[in-house]
């Protein structure tokens, strides 16, 4: 499974000052213990040093905690080929999660402070060891099982029991070292009757309520095998939207990649954005449009979604609500191929990087 709780040691934290306009900042360091110490200690001792982490001092009870009331972020950063460290696109992160806060009445972190504290955060942990060191053999399958750093940016609201808008949120940065999101032994993806979001909701930003019916829909999908479930729109039924956590993209007969346009239902995802600029530069025609169930069913080659988590993920299969499976064949085709090819490549810096999407932490030799 990609994600644990050993969380780095090191913690950003910030806070809004209603009587400055300003966002307090500091930096939690609950021990200095390296990697390499972490991993030597007994199981008891190391339990100990990783449940310190976990305390930071956030109110119990808060409009985040009673009421799913928060947004968050997920962002990685790479060990690069070069001996380097760099995290992608972290910018892009800072305006999503601005905007988020903006979304839910609250007062915005400020992209220039997220990016500066984004890269101090890494540098940080880094100097502990606590960073994965680049390995040769990820190459092999573009960077399929490559460990990676989950940034985990997220808004928590001040102490409070009645529901209402947060006036002092806080703002904390944490990771862990991941890999592979999907989990092993589960195959293809099956449409939920569930909706994710509906129009002037909440769906266009990342808050945390809206990864409650994910989870559920995502829960009943791996019961019943498959591997992630995908949402329909909420007022025809007929449309895709997104799956559990990741944009979908579909690839037709004719060669053109189609995925679905973005609005207030679907989350503008940093990846979705980064493979459509790829796969633009490769030549292919990208639509965002609205794309039916009918049209993939008659028309659609490959299937893939895509998320920082996900990174691209090829779906061998749709299932639709009255059983009807759309095979795509097994693994990567050759587009999804292609785009997780120059995508992971950039990232990990094996191949150039002509838009300056990696901001460098570490320098590499």
């Amino acid at each position: 499974m990609a994600f644990s709780l050993n969380l780095y040691p090191v913690t950003y934290i910030a806070r809004y000052n209603p009587d400055t306009s300003n966002w307090d900042e500091e930096w939690l360091e609950s021990d200095k213990v390296t990697y390499d110490e972490l991993m030597a200690m007994s199981e008891a001792d190391r339990k100990a040093v990783l449940d310190k982490r976990n305390q930071m001092g956030i109110p119990t009870v808060s409009y985040t905690s009673q009421y799913a009331y928060g947004c968050f972020e997920g962002m990685k950063g790479f060990p690069t080929k070069d001996g380097g460290v760099a995290i992608f696109r972290p910018e892009e992160n800072a305006k999503r999660f601005n905007n988020s806060m903006k979304g839910m009445y609250c007062p915005p972190f400020p992209v220039e402070q997220f990016v500066k504290a984004s890269v101090e955060f890494v540098r940080r942990n880094a100097e502990l060891g606590y960073v994965p060191k680049y390995n040769p053999d990820w190459e092999k399958t573009d960077y399929a099982d490559a460990d990676s750093i989950y940034m985990r940016p997220f808004m928590n609201s001040e102490g409070a029991i009645g529901v209402g808008c947060s006036k002092q949120p806080y703002v904390i940065i944490c990771a862990t070292t991941v890999s592979a999101y999907f989990k092993k032994g589960l195959d293809g993806a099956v449409i939920t009757n569930r909706i994710r979001a509906t129009p002037h909701g909440t769906g266009y930003i990342k808050c945390a309520s809206n990864y409650v019916i994910s989870a559920i829909a995502k829960k009943e999908a791996e019961d019943a095998g498959y591997v992630e479930c995908v949402y329909l729109d909420a007022v025809k039924h007929k449309y895709f939207q997104e799956g559990s956590s990741c944009n979908i993209f579909f690839v037709l007969k004719n060669g053109t990649i189609v995925t679905p346009e973005l609005g207030d239902t679907i989350l503008p995802g940093i990846t979705r954005k980064s493979v459509i600029a790829l796969a633009r530069e490769k030549g292919y025609k990208v639509e965002e449009r609205p794309v039916s169930v009918k049209e993939v069913q008659k028309k659609a080659v490959e299937c893939f979604v895509t998320g920082t988590a996900a990174g691209i993920s090829p779906m061998s299969s749709i299932t639709d609500l009255k059983g009807k499976k759309t095979v795509f064949g097994p693994g990567f085709g050759p587009v999804a191929k292609e785009l997780q090819h120059e995508l992971k490549g950039r990232q990990y810096g094996s191949i150039p990087d002509p838009n300056n999407w990696n901001t460098v932490v570490v320098k590499g030799n």
